[in-house]
């Protein structure tokens, strides 16, 4: 498969068997690894919905209903083969809002994006570095009572949280510089998801 470059949209796909359960455009900043990523505030995602509700664990029926991504710029960080991903939220104005751990399974390269499927459990770390906390912890054991992650992922996701949230905290690469002065290119145009991506 070709390399996506720099401003090229890309889809960031959730499959939750062999059916896509999220579909996000993002812009690609860097094909290198870390891969990273650019959403900005306005783009059109398809998100699960029945019921009336927005869903945010997989059930066995589920229709994709296109939703706007309103309240913040995330720039997202994303090693090989690691089961997390970590995003740094942006208000409207570019203050630095939050390092968000995003536990998730690898990436994996498609020939519209990256697929992948959400494990629930995250961690948010204060932009000074100075605490950090888990969060939906409540959603992790739905879904594990729900019988759609097994008990004993739990340890392994809060051991791989834990691990992303230490480099964060002792400024490994690339979290050894500021990025809260990061901006995109102004000539990248708004992202949307590209032909194919409704294909498994």
């Amino acid at each position: 498969m070709r390399r996506f470059e720099p401003g090229e949209p890309v889809a960031l796909r959730e499959i939750w068997k062999d059916q896509i359960w999220s579909a996000r455009p993002a812009t690609v900043v860097s094909h290198d690894n870390p891969l990273m990523f650019y959403l900005p505030i306005g783009v059109r995602w398809m998100c699960p919905r029945a019921g009336g509700q927005w869903l945010r664990i997989p059930r066995d029926e589920w229709q994709l209903v296109e939703r706007s991504w309103s309240d913040t710029r995330v720039l997202s960080f994303a090693r090989a083969g690691e089961g997390h991903a970590t995003l740094l939220f942006f208000d409207d104005d570019w203050t630095p809002r939050t390092w968000y751990v995003n536990l998730q399974e690898p990436l994996r390269r498609t020939s519209v994006g990256f697929d992948h499927m959400d494990q629930h459990l995250d961690a948010l770390v204060a932009i000074d570095r100075s605490a950090w906390s888990w969060k939906d912890e409540d959603e992790l054991a739905e879904a594990i009572s729900h019988g759609t992650l097994p008990p004993e992922d739990e340890s392994r996701l809060r051991s791989e949280g834990e691990r992303a949230v230490r480099r964060i905290l002792d400024r490994e690469p690339p979290f050894d510089r500021d990025w809260s002065d990061w901006r995109p290119d102004p000539s990248w145009p708004v992202p949307a998801l590209p032909e194919g991506w409704d294909r498994i």
